[in-house]
C-alpha cells in the first residue's frame, strides 16, 4: 500500500470502516474478514464475486448531501442498466466523524470491471470479494 497516493490516515480509515449491506438479512463486511453472510448472498445470486462501491465524495473530497445523493442515484442507474444485481449499503467508520457514504454491493462484477466502475466515480478504493467471500481493499490511486 506504500505506493498509493492516498494518505495513511485515509487508508487506515478504509480498513476500519464497516461496510453495511441492507440485504435480507442485513450484514456488515469488514476488510480481511471472511463473511458467511456474503458467501450465502453469492450462492443466492449464483455469482463468485461482488464489489462494494460508492459514488459519494470523489477522491475523499466532501460533497453536500444533495450532490452525493445525485451521484448515488446515477450509480444505481448505471449498475441497473448493466443488468447486474445489487443491494444498497452504507460505508461508515465506527468512530470518526466522516459521514456514512451510500454504496452498492454489486454482484457478479469482475475485479477489473469493479475497478473501472470505481475509477469512473472517482473513488480512491473499492471493496472487492471473490469466491472466498473475504472483502479486500482495492486501491485505485
Amino acid at each position: 500500500m506504500s505506493d498509493s497516493e492516498i494518505d495513511k490516515a485515509t487508508l487506515q480509515a478504509y480498513l476500519e470502516t464497516d461496510y453495511r449491506v441492507e440485504g435480507q438479512p442485513a450484514f456488515t463486511l469488514r476488510v480481511g474478514t471472511t463473511s458467511l453472510e456474503l458467501a450465502a448472498a453469492h450462492r443466492a445470486q449464483q455469482v463468485a464475486s461482488s464489489a462494494f462501491i460508492s459514488a459519494c465524495n470523489p477522491f475523499s473530497q466532501r460533497l453536500d448531501e444533495a450532490a452525493n445523493a445525485a451521484r448515488h442515484a446515477a450509480l444505481e442507474r448505471q449498475v441497473g442498466q448493466s443488468g447486474l444485481v445489487c443491494l444498497p449499503g452504507i460505508g461508515q467508520h465506527p468512530a470518526n466523524s466522516w459521514p456514512g457514504e451510500a454504496s452498492l454491493l454489486v454482484f457478479g462484477v469482475t475485479l477489473d470491471a469493479a475497478k473501472t466502475l470505481g475509477n469512473q466515480w472517482e473513488q480512491n478504493a473499492i471493496i472487492w470479494s471473490g469466491a472466498d467471500a473475504r472483502p479486500r481493499l482495492i486501491l485505485l490511486r
